[in-house]
């Protein structure tokens, strides 16, 4: 692919959590600004190569294993049992040509895309992925996080019953959880993508690089993976914005998140595109600049020269 490719990738969360830390609530910084990371952007996508069919290494999955005692437990495979069960390899210690390892790697399309960190004994290789994703910062002022109470069907084995009405009770009640989500929050990510990140490699004759089909690869699951991937947390997750600048190969562009801004409006809210005077500064090195926004909840204001404007849901011009 002979370009690089700058932009902006939106996701809106609405009575979800997009993105949660370790207490469950939605990640923010130490200032409080809410935040989503890279990984909660690339797991969806990844989940939808993996149904694609795609080689897929760096997720996470299962397998049975019979422990000494004789038991059966469900466990997740390890990096180099992930690496052995998607790549059809009898032992990865056993394999001494790097090369081979190298080449199996750049199959794997979240590799190919994204990268890898692959530290295992005898084949300990570092590959900076030609698509570079940072973090996601909510725009939306108003984002507020909300916790429910949640009644389990069941109660709690563990709990016995004491020798008071209220410890005999409270052994007999259903367990009560919750769920936290956010009211509302609009996530913008920047993004870009430069093939020239695959020279050597190439060079080492272990992949042709990082192709246009490569590209399109991403950019569909991009402006999809959100919206497909409708578990409990993430049902109020969608798609909502994607701005993709596609440059000279010598071209360097800021992160483009930091110039839009996010209204929210009575009917449509408005997302303000602010890079639109350092864009048509560049309008000779850019080849194409396509936005894809939801036009049934936003409007989009800034006068960006040539750009096409795309329905996110159909992919048609509006």
């Amino acid at each position: 692919m002979n370009k690089r490719v700058y932009g902006i990738l939106g996701i809106v969360s609405r009575m979800s959590n997009w993105n949660a830390d370790f207490t469950g609530y939605p990640k923010t910084t130490s200032s409080g600004e809410v935040f989503g990371s890279d990984k909660a952007f690339k797991y969806p996508i990844k989940k939808m190569w993996e149904q694609q069919g795609r080689k897929v290494l760096y997720l996470k999955s299962l397998k049975l294993n019979e422990s000494k005692k004789g038991e059966t437990e469900l466990i997740p495979r390890s990096l180099k049992e992930r690496y052995e069960h998607i790549f059809d390899v009898e032992d990865l210690k056993k394999e001494k040509d790097s090369k081979a390892v190298l080449k199996n790697l750049f199959m794997a399309i979240d590799v190919k895309n994204f990268g890898a960190t692959f530290a295992e004994e005898g084949n300990n290789i570092s590959i900076t992925g030609a698509v570079q994703i940072g973090q996601g910062f909510n725009k939306h002022c108003e984002t507020n996080a909300e916790e429910q109470q949640i009644l389990s069907p069941f109660r709690d084995a563990s709990k016995k019953e004491g020798k008071d009405n209220e410890e005999k009770e409270d052994a007999k009640a259903s367990t009560i959880g919750t769920k936290i989500v956010s009211n509302e929050a609009h996530y913008f990510y920047p993004f870009a993508i430069n093939p020239a990140t695959y020279d050597e490699f190439k060079s080492l004759g272990v992949t042709g690089g990082y192709t246009e089909e490569d590209y399109e690869t991403f950019k569909d699951a991009s402006l999809v993976a959100a919206t497909s991937f409708s578990t409990n947390a993430k049902i109020g997750c969608e798609n909502e914005f994607a701005l993709f600048v596609e440059t000279d190969r010598d071209i360097y562009l800021p992160d483009l998140s930091q110039y839009i801004e996010f209204q929210k409006e009575e009917g449509k809210n408005t997302i303000l595109l602010k890079c639109d005077e350092l864009l048509n500064d560049l309008q000779d090195k850019i080849h194409n600049i396509e936005i894809y926004y939801n036009p049934y909840t936003t409007v989009l204001e800034g006068k960006i020269k040539g750009a096409k404007k795309m329905n996110i849901f159909t992919k048609k011009e509006v």
